[in-house]
Parts: structure tokens; sequence; C-alpha cells
């Protein structure tokens, strides 16, 4: 994992500093709700993707 984006409309945002890199996520999922808690929102309203 290089970078975070938060997509707003037509804006792309940089979030990697929201992320914890000391800690080793074990699945993808898990790093979804590590996200969904950060931003205080639900779950399904977050989409992970691969560039």
């Amino acid at each position: 994992m290089q970078q975070i984006w938060q997509q707003v409309d037509d804006q792309r945002r940089d979030v990697s500093h929201l992320i914890d890199r000391t800690y080793r996520y074990h699945s993808v999922r898990e790093l979804h709700w590590h996200l969904a808690d950060r931003f205080s929102r639900p779950i399904r309203s977050l989409a992970l993707s691969r560039v």
C-alpha cells in the first residue's frame, strides 16, 4: 500500500496519513473496516480498489 486516496465528486485527496503503517493488516477487509472507522462512515459507503 503506497497511497490511500479519498474520492469526493471530481476531486481526489491523499489521506495516507490516516493509516497506521505500523499495524500489519491481515486482509483487505480489515483495512476496509479500519478506514470506515477513521472516516466515521458506514462500511458500505466506502470502496477500495487497487490501481
